[in-house]
């Protein structure tokens, strides 16, 4: 069936709801809108979906949610009645849309007689996580589309473990919801009978109460906290989304009393309005926290993206002048922080392991070594972490200690299976707090880090190609650099490639070559002859394309300019490759 045939399908459907119904009337002479409408089905992939708001197969609306909700309806009913009784738990963000479509996944999935559990307001994608593991639910489902522009929404799904579902039940999840034929066919009941029935349960505050406390238990050190919490002079912004009321809790409680909030990001906004991005990865984020931590003096910046589950920290530098740290510098700073406060105190375990992506910094490895911990790997995106941590706690191999991605995710109480910005941010400001105590600002111990382990630095370049086009471009780049392998950049050789596509890496050298022993994934990376590496993967969740980069200098100016002169070597092949498919 081409695209033409499914959108006659949905325009001619008599139930077509009236808000789809009209939208589809006013862009009905634009071609080029309704084929990227209705061209493909929006992709189930390993963690879900997530997409632009609108009509059509290729968009997040309520018939899209519905598809997705009946796969995992059926998913669950292959587990028999025990799994449709313990159920699966909601929650959903600040976003457009995003209340009716956790009811419309409610609906679909209580309709099978499956037991859910709907938050009664936006919560934190992590205490989704939490919620999953205190109800003993057999699934969960996050409305959110993270840190992506106001127009997308996405849908996340996660085991009963409280970690999104690892590969294999992921993919049969993405079976089952593939065999759905007609999203608009799906019947479900009413909100109203389905409640009455028991099988619609509203979560309320109670469960933000025993999330909080587990909070509490992340502190390696209670008494500094005390000691230092109405000394510290925090700024906070939940950039419009879902951290607002559980950072705030988590900090009361634990005695934080000097708390400023940018106030005009304080409230839940699902056009963003005051950022051009909602992702505290971008600098811009912070412009008004900025502007609020220097008519305070502020000790930390502390900024949530709206399903709070990336944390971005911003302190003074040398000059006095505030600057956003990387995702790399923050978890250098917690997990030095961390491993030496339990090293000191006796309680940091011999088998105790650190877990981080293949993208993120490998200062944490050196920081883990010095600890005598070993640090494992996975591929990008925090699924794999959690999958690591509930492998291990299944094993007793290791004892998780420290998660965490470039990309500003972090987890330090594994009662979370996924990134926790509640928690990093709590535990983030412990590290100030140490720092402050000793006379030192944040940046000075980053500093201290450097000196200790080598100044590591890390880059991320990205291109955004949307629709069709954008996605070919995309496949096309990829195919380009396996078929010709980079040799050098700027006169560094290329001594090892991995293909975490075919599973191979190969020594450049002599030509060996060695099984990588992770999951398949689209991932091209290289190591240069002196430790800098280069790793080019197209995101699962935005239309990008992304470019990470990676140096260790003799210090921070040696390794601003390593990073600069290999990300702008590596850029130019990717724009020339590009060129060539005009």
């Amino acid at each position: 069936m081409d695209w033409k045939q499914t959108y006659e399908r949905w325009v001619k459907f008599p139930q077509l709801d009236q808000e789809i119904k009209q939208t589809l009337e006013t862009v009905s002479q634009n071609e080029k809108e309704l084929e990227d409408c209705f061209y493909k089905n929006l992709e189930f992939g390993t963690g879900g979906m997530r997409g632009e708001i609108g009509p059509g197969t290729n968009r997040m609306n309520i018939y899209t949610v519905r598809k997705a909700s009946e796969g995992l309806a059926r998913f669950i009913e292959s587990y028999g009645e025990t799994a449709k009784k313990r159920g699966v738990a909601i929650a959903y963000d600040s976003r457009h849309k995003s209340p009716l479509f956790a009811m419309e996944a409610a609906k679909t999935l209580a309709s099978h007689g499956i037991q859910t559990y709907v938050f009664e307001e936006l919560r934190p994608t992590p205490e989704l996580s939490f919620a999953v593991r205190e109800l003993n639910a057999f699934s969960g489902i996050v409305i959110t589309a993270s840190h992506n522009p106001p127009e997308y929404n996405g849908y996340k799904v996660y085991g009963e473990d409280g970690g999104q579902l690892p590969p294999k039940e992921a993919d049969t999840v993405v079976e089952r919801v593939n065999e759905v034929e007609n999203e608009l066919e799906i019947v479900v009941e009413t909100e109203a009978v389905l409640k009455a029935k028991g099988l619609i349960v509203m979560v309320d505050e109670t469960m933000d109460e025993k999330y909080v406390g587990q909070l509490k238990t992340i502190s390696v050190n209670p008494e500094l906290v005390e000691k230092m919490g109405d000394k510290l002079k925090i700024v906070f912004s939940p950039l419009h989304g879902t951290a607002n009321k559980p950072v705030r809790k988590a900090l009361a409680a634990l005695g934080y009393t000097n708390v400023t909030i940018v106030k005009e990001q304080e409230l839940p906004d699902a056009n963003f309005s005051t950022v051009k991005s909602p992702n505290p990865e971008e600098h811009e984020a912070f412009e008004l926290a900025i502007q609020y931590g220097k008519e305070i003096d502020a000790d930390v910046l502390v900024a949530t993206d709206p399903d709070a589950d990336r944390l971005g920290v911003a302190v003074k530098n040398t000059e006095g002048e505030y600057i956003v740290l990387t995702g790399n510098q923050t978890g250098a700073l917690m997990l030095e922080y961390l491993l030496s406060q339990k090293k000191e105190k006796g309680i940091l375990p011999e088998n105790g392991i650190v877990l981080k992506t293949i993208v993120t910094s490998e200062i944490g490895r050196e920081i883990a070594k010095a600890y005598g911990l070993d640090t494992v790997d996975t591929l990008t995106g925090f699924k794999f972490i959690g999958e690591k941590i509930k492998e291990y706690e299944t094993t007793g191999e290791y004892v998780f200690q420290f998660g965490y991605e470039e990309s500003y995710g972090y987890l330090i109480g594994d009662f979370v299976r996924d990134k926790d910005a509640v928690q990093a941010t709590i535990f983030a400001i412990e590290v100030v707090a140490y720092y402050k105590k000793r006379g030192m600002t944040l940046y000075e111990g980053l500093l201290e880090v450097f000196a200790k382990y080598g100044f590591y630095r890390e880059g991320l370049e990205s291109l955004t190609l949307k629709g069709k086009d954008g996605a070919e471009k995309i496949a096309n780049l990829l195919t380009s650099f396996r078929a010709e392998t980079p040799t050098e950049f700027e006169e560094l050789k290329v001594v090892t490639a991995e293909d975490y596509k075919t599973s191979v890496k190969t020594n450049i050298t002599d030509g060996s070559k060695e099984d990588i022993h992770l999951p398949k994934s689209n991932v091209l990376k290289y190591y240069l002859e002196d430790g800098s590496w280069v790793c080019l993967r197209p995101s699962g969740t935005e239309p990008k394309v992304k470019f990470y980069f990676g140096v260790k200098g003799t210090s921070v100016e040696d390794s601003e300019a390593k990073l600069n002169k290999i990300s702008t070597a590596f850029m130019e092949k990717v724009n020339n490759s590009l060129m060539q498919q005009v």
